[in-house]
C-alpha cells in the first residue's frame, strides 16, 4: 500500500507555479475596492480611506502596502504628492511604492537608494508615524543586513510596541540566522518574549507558531529537514506542541476579528495544524479563513502555495 500524500500536497516542480493571484486586503472590504480604484488612477478614495484609517496603525500599515502593491502606485502617489506636497498619507503610500517597486525582479540597486529616502522623507513629515519604518524595514529584508531590518524595528517599536507586521518581519529575518537544526535558536526566545509583553488579548500570542513556521521554512530550504511536514520530524517535537496548543487555546479565548491582519494569523494557525497532523482542528480555523489564504506560510518547503492552501484545506473538511 502506498504512503498517503502530504499534508500540502507535493513539492512544487521547478519552474511550476500557479497563476492564483493573492489579494493583499484580505478581509478587508473597504480597503479592496479602494485598491481597484487607485489602480485607475483615482487616488481621492485613497486618500479618504486612509484618512479614516486615522492612528489605527496595524490597520494604516496594512492599508497602505495593499495600495503601494498596486503595480502603478508609485506613480499615483506621485500626483496625489504634488497635488498635495505637505500630505503624509501621500509620502508615506509613495514611499511604500518605492519600496514595493524596488522590490521587483528587474528593480536595480538604484531603485533601493530612492526607495529609502522616500521612506526617510515620509518619516520626517510624520514623526509619531511607525508606517515609514515599516517601509524601511521591509526593504531590508531584500535589501540590507538584518542588523538593518532590527534598527527599523526599533523605531517601529518605540511608536507601536505591539506592531503586527514589524514583529513578523523581524521573526522571519531572525529565523534565517544559521540554517542547520537548533532547538534552543535565538528566534524561538523573540517570539515568546514578544508574546508574553503583550497585552493577552494581543495576536502576537500568535508568534511563537509563526517562528516555528519560519525555522520550517529555513530548515527545509538548506536540506536539513524533509519538505513533507510528517517527515521532517519539526511539527511533532515537544516544543511544537507546546506552541501549538499555547497559540490554538489563545485563538479560542481571544479571536481577534477586528485586527486587520488577523486572516494572516489564522492561516499560520491552519498551516501549523495541518503540518502538526491535526485536521480536525484545522478544519476550525479554514471555516474562519474562508477564501482569504495568504502566500506565507503555505509557499514554504517549496510549494505553490495555493494548491498547497487548497490541499490542506480539503484535507481538513473533507472536500475542495
Amino acid at each position: 500500500m502506498s504512503p498517503p500524500p502530504p499534508p500540502l500536497g507535493r513539492a512544487r516542480r521547478k519552474g511550476g507555479r500557479s497563476d492564483h493571484a493573492f489579494d493583499p486586503a484580505l478581509d478587508d472590504s473597504e480597503l479592496s475596492d479602494v485598491r481597484q480604484q487607485f489602480a485607475q488612477g483615482r487616488w481621492t478614495r485613497a486618500r479618504a480611506l486612509l484618512v479614516a484609517t486615522g492612528t489605527d496603525w496595524d490597520r494604516r500599515g496594512h492599508r497602505m502596502l495593499a495600495l503601494a502593491a498596486v503595480p502603478s502606485a508609485a506613480g499615483w502617489a506621485h500626483d496625489w504628492l504634488l497635488a498635495e506636497p505637505d500630505s503624509s498619507d501621500a509620502a508615506t503610500l509613495l514611499a511604500c511604492a518605492t519600496v514595493a517597486r524596488a522590490q521587483r525582479p528587474k528593480a536595480t540597486a538604484g531603485d533601493g537608494d530612492r526607495a529609502r529616502e522616500t521612506c526617510l522623507a515620509a518619516a520626517a513629515l510624520d514623526p509619531a508615524d511607525p508606517t515609514p519604518w515599516l517601509g524601511l524595514m521591509t526593504l531590508a529584508r531584500t535589501h540590507g543586513p538584518h542588523e538593518a531590518a532590527a534598527r527599523h524595528f526599533e523605531e517601529i517599536r518605540a511608536r507601536h510596541p505591539e506592531h503586527h507586521h514589524a514583529h513578523h518581519l523581524m521573526t522571519a529575518g531572525l529565523a534565517e540566522a544559521r540554517p542547520e537544526s537548533d532547538p534552543l535558536h535565538e528566534v524561538y526566545d523573540f517570539a515568546a518574549w514578544a508574546a508574553e509583553q503583550a497585552p493577552a488579548d494581543s495576536p502576537l500570542a500568535v508568534l511563537p507558531v509563526v517562528a516555528h513556521a519560519e525555522r520550517y521554512r529555513v530548515l527545509a530550504a538548506s536540506g536539513a529537514v524533509s519538505d513533507d511536514p510528517a517527515a521532517s520530524g519539526h511539527w511533532s517535537g515537544r516544543r511544537a506542541r507546546q506552541v501549538m496548543k499555547a497559540a490554538f487555546d489563545w485563538w479560542l479565548e481571544w479571536e481577534r476579528e477586528d485586527h486587520p491582519r488577523h486572516r494572516a494569523d489564522l492561516n499560520f494557525l491552519a498551516h501549523a495544524k495541518t503540518c502538526e497532523g491535526r485536521p480536525a482542528e484545522a478544519a476550525a480555523l479554514f471555516h474562519r479563513i474562508g477564501p482569504h489564504a495568504t502566500q506565507a506560510p503555505w509557499s514554504y518547503a517549496g510549494r505553490d502555495p495555493y494548491p498547497a492552501f487548497l490541499a490542506a484545506r480539503a484535507l481538513a473538511l473533507g472536500a475542495p
